[in-house]
């Protein structure tokens, strides 16, 4: 299991997370068989599932995401497929510091525990579209929760 990454996959996040500003973004680290680790950027469409139904998704982008579902399911079955492998989900906090909330763990753990209990969780903080300095998150099955990493 990868427990730090390379600062270019932690620069690639943060210029997704400072594109996507004042917005959140999401998206996906893979590993290739020979262990170079891929960015993937997913398309959030928080807003338009605010604007067809606002009272299932009260939230907007802007604080909140959902991953488009097709990218999504291409990365994972990329991640699935040839060697490659899911490294971590990443998503960004707009103006706001980098914690695991609430509502990340319920999307991480549909049914009370991780769908990719081996997938790093890393959220970037972005202060008037400037990112700061990442968490990084792992599950825990001995605590049943995901703990920050150092």
């Amino acid at each position: 299991m990868v427990t730090r990454l390379e600062p270019e996959t932690l620069l690639a996040m943060k210029d997704h997370a400072a594109r996507s500003y004042p917005d959140e973004c999401c998206g996906l680290v893979l590993a290739s068989p020979e262990g170079a680790l891929e960015v993937v950027p997913i398309r959030n469409v928080q807003d338009e599932m605010h604007r067809v139904d606002p009272v299932a998704y009260p939230r907007t982008a802007r604080t909140a995401y959902v991953g488009d579902a097709g990218e999504l399911r291409q990365a994972l079955e990329k991640a699935d497929g040839s060697g490659w492998r899911l490294v971590a989900f990443y998503h960004s906090h707009p103006d706001h510091e980098a914690y695991f909330s609430e509502e990340d763990v319920a999307q991480a753990t549909p049914f009370g525990e991780p769908s990719y209990p081996e997938a790093l969780q890393i959220v970037i903080p972005v202060q008037e579209g400037k990112p700061g300095t990442e968490a990084v998150f792992t599950w825990s099955e001995a605590d049943g929760s995901y703990l920050q990493l150092d």
